[in-house]
């Protein structure tokens, strides 16, 4: 029987990752039944892509409620800015409703503790769709740890590096407000403490941390000139700006990769008053590009942590150390961008005492290095029962992720431990001194 969906933010991820696979591959068993947006454009481009939805209802952010009523979705799927997920989510489980939610699930420990306890009273479950879980590589560490390949894990070493197209992206975009994204440490790093909290499978209790604005913002050394309010498509300035000049020509406009509306949007198309290609130099970002930390796990563990948001290249270096081996792996992500060859990622064990061996995985077509595929099965068919292990996310993970990440900037700005009990607001929590 075909399960009735709602989608709450017809963002570009809405239609790419969703509502396209629903009609295209899902059809027999998925039902797209409502669409609810601030800006009424975003519907209109999203039929526009699809015309077959011509039908399909349309609502204004407050009319939750009548679209449940009228369109009796099984499922409510939230895919809009961070900040307004935690009040749909909460209202669908207020109606006992199912709920699929994008990453990070809220942007505060405070909203993830709410819909925690909204779901302890709702007959609905909570999904986050962390597709990091489902990339060949990152399962079949999940796999090589369960094994029991390198022991109990006592350290894990995590070094993540964005490039300076999709680093800068944050910064021309409404992630750049802290109100909005909760900042990068939670809407980017919740993808990286959950995929360390599921490999591991331990439970981080506080963290420590560093972190600073070096490159955006408009103490930005490369900054051209300070001033407020431009837009990289209309800037007077833009041929002297590094970021601008290092992935466009002068011939050609700006193509920022945008995961809620796609291309960027010029002021004759633009969806309601947002553009994506605000100046990364604006003094109205108020969140970091640059963190480091320490993160301490229930089960003994201890996890070091950098992210950078203006590298040259992107991708990460991973390793698990446990006491029996340990596992490595370095990727370069999207090698179109990489100024250098690349060889194909690879995993290099390390029992405690033998021989190395490197282990080559098939990888696979599609997003986020093939797990987007696999994650939608997941979703749109049930768990894969031939699966040995747990992968799909509930309201907890995306509780632990958002709160590691709210740890990390708080802690950066108390400049103190910030325990998880604090953050998730566990009773009779005790804050953490130095």
């Amino acid at each position: 029987m075909k399960k009735r969906y709602a989608v709450c933010g017809v963002s570009n991820r809405a239609i790419g990752m969703f509502i396209g696979p629903m009609l295209k591959t899902f059809s027999a068993h998925a039902e797209l039944v409502g669409l609810l947006d601030i800006d009424p454009r975003r519907q209109e481009v999203c039929k526009s892509k699809y015309p077959e939805l011509a039908d399909v209802k349309e609502y204004g952010p407050d009319d939750f409620a009548q679209m449940v009523s009228e369109t009796k979705p099984d499922v409510i799927i939230v895919t809009g800015r961070d900040d307004t997920h935690a009040p749909y989510i909460i209202k669908a489980l207020e109606h006992d409703l199912d709920v699929m939610t994008e990453k990070p699930m809220a942007t505060t420990g405070s909203d993830a503790r709410k819909i925690m306890d909204a779901e302890a009273k709702s007959k609905g479950k909570v999904i986050v769709t962390f597709n990091y879980r489902y990339s060949p590589i990152h399962t079949k560490i999940k796999e090589m740890v369960l094994e029991g390949k390198i022991g109990r894990v006592t350290s894990v070493d995590l070094n993540w590096y964005i490039d300076t197209y999709h680093g800068a992206s944050y910064f021309k975009r409404w992630n750049r407000i802290r109100e909005n994204s909760g900042g990068l440490s939670i809407h980017k790093s919740s993808h990286h403490f959950d995929l360390v909290n599921w490999w591991i499978d331990q439970t981080p209790v506080d963290v420590f941390a560093f972190g600073a604005l070096n490159y955006y913002g408009p103490e930005g050394e490369l900054n051209p000139e300070k001033v407020d309010g431009r837009h990289c498509s209309t800037c007077e300035v833009r041929r002297d700006c590094a970021y601008d000049a290092r992935w466009n020509t002068r011939s050609k406009t700006m193509s920022v990769k945008d995961d809620h509306l796609g291309t960027v949007q010029t002021e004759k198309a633009a969806y309601s008053t947002y553009r994506p290609d605000a100046c990364i130099f604006d003094s109205e970002i108020n969140i970091e590009d640059t963190y480091t930390a320490t993160v301490r796990y229930d089960g003994g563990a201890l996890l070091s942590y950098s992210v950078n948001f203006s590298v040259p290249y992107e991708g990460y270096r991973l390793a698990i150390n446990g006491t029996k081996g340990r596992i490595e792996t370095v990727e370069y992500h999207i090698p179109n961008r990489v100024p250098f060859p690349t060889p194909v990622q690879t995993i290099d064990y390390f029992p405690l005492f033998g021989s190395k061996e490197t282990i080559h995985v098939v990888h696979r077509e599609g997003g986020h290095g093939g797990g987007d595929p696999v994650l939608l099965e997941d979703l749109f068919l049930g768990a894969d029962p031939n699966r040995t292990y747990d992968i799909l996310s509930g309201s907890r993970d995306g509780a632990y992720s958002i709160g590691t990440g709210e740890a990390v900037w708080r802690s950066v700005k108390e400049n103190r431990p910030i325990t998880l009990d604090e953050v998730l607001q566990v009773k009779d929590s005790v804050p953490a001194t130095v």
